[in-house]
C-alpha cells in the first residue's frame, strides 16, 4: 500500500506512486492469474456442454462443449473488463461529465427531455448537466472514487467510506435551491430542482445502484437517466419546459466542461 506498513519492508519501486498508477500495476501483474482462471472457467464449461448434450442425447456433444466453454471464458473475460473500465474516470482516462452527458441524452432527449452542459449558478459552483423535462428539473455532477469506496446511507446520513457526506451533499443542494429560486423569478414557474451525483466508481450500497439520503441522490452513470424518469410526474408542459430551457440558456454562463 502507498502507505507502508510497519510490519512489511517498503517496496521502493512503489514509493509515491498514487493509489492510480498502483492499481493500474496490480491489474496488470495480475494479468496471468486471470488468464489461468479464464481457462479454469472455459474448461469447465466445456464439461459441462459436453454432459448437458449428452444428457439430452444431442449428436455433437464437442461442439456443445466448445460452445459453453467459449461463452463461460467471454463471460468471465467481460466481467474482468467491466471491472477495469469503471475505474477509468477515476484514473484519468475518461471523462465523466463526457460520459454521463452522452449517456443522459441517449436516454432523455426522446421523451422530451433538455439536457444542458457545462452551466455556471450564479453565486454557486458550476454544475456539469442541467436537466429539464416533463418530470421536473434536475442538476447532475460528476465525481470519481477509487474502486474499494463504499457509498451508503446509513440511517438518515450519507456516507463515502467512513466520512459523512454532508458537505458533498451542501454544495449541490445549495447550487439546486439558487438555480430554482433563479428560474422561478424568471419564468414565473413555480420550480424545484433535485441534484443528483454520478458516481464513476466505489461501490453504491443501495438498491438498484443509487442511494439517497440528505437531500441528494447517489447513482452510477447509466442508472441517472432510469432514476430521472422513475421521478417523472408529468407536472410540466411540453411549452413550460421549453421556456425554462431558453431561459436557463440565456441566464446560465456556460463553463467549460472540468476533467474528472
Amino acid at each position: 500500500m502507498p502507505s507502508g506498513s510497519i510490519y512489511v519492508p517498503r517496496d521502493e519501486k512503489f514509493t509515491g506512486a498514487s493509489p492510480q498508477n498502483l492499481y493500474v500495476t496490480f491489474w496488470f501483474a495480475g494479468r496471468k492469474s486471470r488468464l489461468w482462471t479464464r481457462g479454469v472457467i472455459g474448461v469447465a464449461g466445456f464439461a459441462a456442454g459436453s454432459l448437458l448434450a449428452a444428457r439430452f442425447g444431442l449428436s455433437d456433444t464437442l461442439l456443445a462443449g466448445l460452445v459453453v466453454g467459449a461463452l463461460a471464458a467471454l463471460a468471465d473475460f467481460l466481467v474482468a473488463w467491466r471491472s477495469f473500465a469503471r475505474t477509468a474516470v477515476w484514473r484519468g482516462s475518461r471523462r465523466g461529465e463526457v460520459r454521463t452527458g452522452r449517456l443522459l441524452r441517449r436516454a432523455l432527449t426522446r421523451h422530451g427531455y433538455r439536457v444542458m452542459d457545462g452551466r455556471a449558478v450564479p453565486g454557486e459552483a458550476s454544475i456539469d448537466h442541467l436537466v429539464i423535462g416533463p418530470g421536473g428539473v434536475w442538476i447532475v455532477d460528476n465525481e470519481a472514487w477509487s474502486p474499494d469506496t463504499y457509498i451508503a446511507r446509513y440511517g438518515e446520513r450519507l456516507f463515502f467510506d467512513e466520512k459523512f457526506g454532508t458537505s458533498v451533499a451542501k454544495g449541490l443542494i445549495d447550487a439546486a435551491s439558487a438555480l430554482a429560486a433563479l428560474l422561478t423569478r424568471e419564468t414565473g414557474i413555480d420550480v424545484a430542482i433535485a441534484p443528483v451525483l454520478a458516481a464513476h466508481s466505489g461501490k453504491i450500497e443501495g438498491r438498484g445502484g443509487t442511494v439517497t439520503a440528505e437531500g441528494l441522490t447517489v447513482a452510477y452513470p447509466h442508472k441517472v437517466a432510469r432514476w430521472i424518469r422513475s421521478r417523472s410526474d408529468g407536472s410540466l408542459t411540453e411549452e413550460q419546459v421549453e421556456l425554462l430551457a431558453r431561459t436557463a440558456a440565456r441566464i446560465l454562463r456556460g463553463t467549460a466542461l472540468r476533467r474528472r
